[in-house]
Parts: structure tokens; C-alpha cells; sequence
């Protein structure tokens, strides 16, 4: 009868465990990650950095200076994807995005902007605005801005004195199951957000 002994069974299980960890190696070595997806939202200053959002970096403005700025998103979704970029006006108290629940800001959109953004491409475009008039009531100022050339007051939303002001920039796509607009995107079962803001003032003494 044949007899298994100690060092045999210790050598059986050495290679067994040897065997499932070199499977293991293999399949993990072999087998392609999941691709991370998603977009990359930015706002640059004049220069197409990250620096210069303000003439003479002061970021109250009189009337009628105009800023300039640079939108850009990237697509790293893996296909072709349609994207909005919404801009808003909000104050110090405005409600913000929340990317936890996937929630816009509940704010007026003074302007949008759409583009159908093959894999791996990058779209930029200008944002450029001024402030053409402040209106006053009780020490709170309401704006007119004037952003690429289109005029839009903006009456829900003002700020103490003009102090405090925020541009919100968020992320919107189509989405694909229900063809409706959405904020974020959907990625391998989750929601995903990506939003921007820049503060300024609009200060009556500039008036």
C-alpha cells in the first residue's frame, strides 16, 4: 500500500498554492484593466494658462473691461461623446454643484456651449465678458454682463454691495439610454461631475 508521507504532502501543497498564485499572476498579466473614463474640464486666463484671469490680476471690475478667458474640455471617454459646458452667475450664498448627488447649481445659465468631442480630442473656445451695468437695490447689486457679444441681465441673482460674485462653469452630456442632457457623465455604473468657479467683484464704487 502506498504511503503518503509528511514531505510529500508538504511538497503537494507547496505546489498546488505555487500553481494558484502563477495562475493568478497570469490572469491578472493578461487581462486588460478596465479603462478609466471621464473628461477634464478647465478654465484658463488670457495667456491660455492658468494665471492672468484679470487685467492687472484685480479681480474687481470697472464697467466695461473686458476679460478673456479659455474653455476646454477633453474627452477621455473611450467613444464619441456630446458635451455642453453651462456658464452661471452665483453669489456668495448660491447654491453650488454637488458631485456627490450629481446636482447643478440651481442658478439662471447665462450661456451654453455644445460640441460633439471625438475620443481623446480637446475643444477650447474664448469666454469673454464685461460687465455693462449694475443695478442697485437696498446695497445689493444685480448684473448686466455682456459674454461673447450677447447681453443678459441677470435679476435672481445679486450680491451685497457687488462683492463676491462667482461664475460656475459645469459639465453636461447626453446621455446615451435616456437621450437626455445630464449633468456629469455615467461611467461603468456611477455618476460622475466635473464643475469650475471664479469669483470677482462689481463693487459700486466702480460705477
Amino acid at each position: 500500500m502506498f504511503k503518503i508521507t509528511e514531505e510529500r504532502k508538504r511538497f503537494v501543497t507547496i505546489f498546488m498554492a505555487s500553481l494558484l498564485i502563477y495562475s493568478t499572476i497570469a490572469y491578472v498579466s493578461t487581462t486588460p484593466r478596465p479603462k478609466e473614463q471621464f473628461f477634464q474640464l478647465c478654465v484658463l486666463g488670457e495667456t491660455k494658462m492658468a494665471e492672468k484671469y484679470y487685467p492687472n490680476d484685480n479681480s474687481t471690475l470697472p464697467l466695461d473691461t473686458p476679460v478673456k478667458w479659455f474653455l476646454g474640455v477633453t474627452n477621455f471617454m473611450g467613444s464619441v461623446e456630446y458635451v455642453t459646458v453651462k456658464a452661471k452667475l452665483g453669489s456668495q450664498t448660491s447654491q453650488l454643484p454637488n458631485e456627490t448627488s450629481t446636482t447643478p447649481a440651481n442658478l439662471p445659465t447665462l450661456i451654453e456651449f455644445r460640441r460633439i468631442l471625438l475620443d481623446n480630442e480637446t475643444w477650447e473656445t474664448p469666454f469673454t465678458w464685461k460687465i455693462v451695468n449694475i443695478e442697485t437695490k437696498s446695497e445689493t447689486a444685480f448684473l448686466t454682463l455682456n459674454i461673447n457679444n450677447k447681453t443678459i441681465t441677470i435679476q435672481d441673482v445679486g450680491a451685497n454691495s457687488g462683492y463676491n460674485f462667482r461664475i460656475i462653469f459645469e459639465l453636461w452630456t447626453l446621455d446615451k439610454e435616456t437621450k437626455n442632457p445630464i449633468f456629469g457623465w455615467k461611467t461603468q455604473g456611477q455618476r460622475r461631475a466635473a464643475w469650475l468657479q471664479i469669483w470677482f467683484n462689481a463693487t459700486i464704487a466702480t460705477i
